[in-house]
């Protein structure tokens, strides 16, 4: 069960109060992201390096994308507000789609990380990369406007901190 605070949400899925989902989008972010570069390195030189190393990221994208979605899931479902929220919604269905692109994406390259890497993967690559701009932005709007997911801190020493004009 969420507790509610006068200045946020507090994290279901956290440890410690630092919400899980928050610090585990970093990961297929990168790796999604790098995805999409080392695609754009693979088309400028060709080297086969670079394809490789694309179809390698847009499967541990995959992987950690699905781990990172788990505390996203926990929080979306036991947080009742969430649910009433649209940026909530765009943002989980943009990140799904996220993922089933970067399935696609590892599929074409299967069997020939090079050959995937010249068809649609460059195309699917840049698409998952300009997702995960618009579904940032929208996890953004989740934490920070909304506040799901964080608490304002009011321990003595945070206080203190704001007052002396350092935060």
């Amino acid at each position: 069960m969420a507790h509610y605070h006068r200045h946020g949400v507090e994290s279901t899925a956290a440890i410690a109060k630092h919400p899980l989902h928050h610090m585990l989008v970093a990961f297929p972010i990168a790796f999604l992201i790098g995805a999409f570069a080392t695609d754009l390195a693979f088309r400028s030189t060709t080297r086969a390096f670079w394809a490789e190393a694309s179809f390698w990221l847009l499967l541990t994208g995959i992987v950690t994308a699905l781990v990172a979605a788990i505390p996203g899931f926990l929080d979306f479902f036991t947080i009742r507000p969430a649910q009433s929220l649209w940026v909530a919604w765009a943002h989980m269905i943009g990140n799904l789609t996220v993922v089933v692109l970067a399935i696609v994406n590892v599929s074409l390259r299967w069997s020939d990380p090079a050959a995937g890497a010249m068809g649609w993967g460059l195309m699917l690559s840049a698409l998952q990369t300009a997702l995960l701009l618009v579904n940032g932005w929208l996890g953004g709007e989740l934490a920070y406007r909304y506040r799901m997911g964080t608490i304002a801190d009011e321990s003595p020493e945070v206080m203190r901190f704001h007052a002396d004009g350092r935060g």
